[in-house]
């Protein structure tokens, strides 16, 4: 058992019999009485979302998790696939439990695996990723007096906003916990 004062975003808990990822943490204090612990999580195996407000001093299931590095091999649309460098192994994801890190994962891209009770859950993905530019919006010339942005499509479907500058062609560095445009390559 954790208390719930040590759920932070990324950490893994068992709640009613299901398997939770953290994505959003706040811990909220009045003045009087018990702290409240607001806890927004994923659903590891049907990728669905929960709120869930804790008062401090409960606790949830500790779960035991394994990590295995893999390669991203392909999607078939329902399943994402990868192999295993060391055993050879092609575990495979429900595309519903991949989320939004679906738009990040390139071919032949290194992640780390979740696994729980020899079931692969999640990818944990690393903090950027190259991507290549496919469409951009035009840049309005002129329009420079704020940081002014405009929104580019990735390769792999993903949309950026990104400083004027950038175009088609172009290869750009994301950050892959919030989505937002880094640097040009």
């Amino acid at each position: 058992m954790i208390d719930v004062n040590e759920l932070r975003k990324g950490v893994t808990f068992e709640l009613d019999g299901n398997l939770y990822k953290v994505i959003e943490y706040s811990h909220n204090k009045t003045g009087r009485g018990n702290a409240n612990i607001r806890v927004k999580a994923r659903n590891m195996i049907t990728g669905a979302n929960i709120e869930r407000t804790f008062s401090s001093g409960a606790s949830v299931q500790d779960v035991q998790l394994e990590f295995n590095n893999v390669s991203y091999l392909y999607s078939d649309g329902d399943f994402f696939y990868f192999m295993d460098k060391v055993t050879f192994e092609q575990p495979a994801i429900k595309a519903e439990a991949m989320g939004d890190n679906a738009f990040y994962l390139k071919a032949d891209m290194e992640v780390k695996l979740t696994f729980y009770n020899g079931e692969p859950l999640d990818v944990e993905l690393p903090t950027t990723v190259d991507m290549e530019v496919v469409e951009a919006e035009v840049a309005i010339r002129g329009d420079t007096a704020t940081g002014v942005t405009k929104k580019v499509k990735t390769d792999t479907g993903l949309e950026v906003q990104c400083p004027q500058f950038v175009k088609v062609g172009d290869t750009i560095r994301v950050d892959t916990r919030d989505g937002g445009y880094v640097t040009r390559i």
